[in-house]
């Protein structure tokens, strides 16, 4: 059960700890962090991880969110699946220009609005970030590897695992349509994983890939 193992174990904090070291190695400016997983790999967990190890090092550390901020909106999405299918899952959910659009803002140190998206009533929020003063941005989210970043980190699980683990604990019932969505979530990520400059394996060690 890898959620478990996960959370008891606090593997998180060693892979984390590896990428805290990897950043302050390469030395960039503005470093831009994409954190990519399969649901229930622990994606989150490392994210906000690597930000506290990094601010206890004297960074200025925001996380970018990619599932609530850059996705349109429930009514958009299920009018999309509706009328492409099954296939159009995934990437085609998100507003990748958004996405570069708030990069850009960071690396330049000016103020950008992000539209967060309230998942229960379907209405668009706004929200105004400052990143004049963050030193490392972490994107977080299951596409996250197509993102524009320095350093692309893939947790290398597979959905069958995360989710026997996410349903042991009770916290999800899946129903054949959710199935086929996790299926192809899985075969999307999986499609990309040469992209990941590191990869994070079952064990929680930091892998990197070799390219640059």
């Amino acid at each position: 059960m890898i959620g478990d193992v996960l959370l008891i174990t606090e593997k998180h904090t060693r892979a984390a700890s590896q990428l805290k070291e990897i950043i302050k190695q390469r030395k960039a400016e503005k470093p831009v962090v994409a954190i990519a997983g399969e649901s229930g790999s622990g994606k989150s967990e490392v994210a906000h991880e690597l930000r506290r190890l990094l601010k206890k090092d004297g960074y200025l550390v925001k996380i970018l969110h990619g599932d609530n901020y850059y996705k349109t909106s429930p009514t958009e999405r299920t009018a999309w699946r509706k009328k492409h299918g099954i296939e159009s899952i995934g990437e085609n959910e998100y507003d990748w220009e958004l996405l570069k659009g708030n990069i850009e803002d960071f690396q330049k140190g000016r103020e950008s609005v992000l539209p967060f998206l309230d998942l229960f009533t379907n209405q668009r929020d706004r929200l105004i970030t400052d990143f004049k003063d963050i030193n490392v941005l972490i994107l977080e989210g299951l596409y996250c590897l197509r993102a524009p970043a320095d350093l692309k980190v893939l947790i290398d699980l597979t959905y069958h695992e995360t989710k026997k683990a996410q349903i042991v604990r009770g916290k999800e019932t899946l129903d054949e349509y959710r199935l086929q969505v996790l299926e192809r979530e899985h075969q999307v990520i999986q499609s990309h994983r040469s992209l990941a400059n590191f990869l994070i394996t079952r064990d929680y060690n930091v892998i990197e890939q070799g390219l640059s």
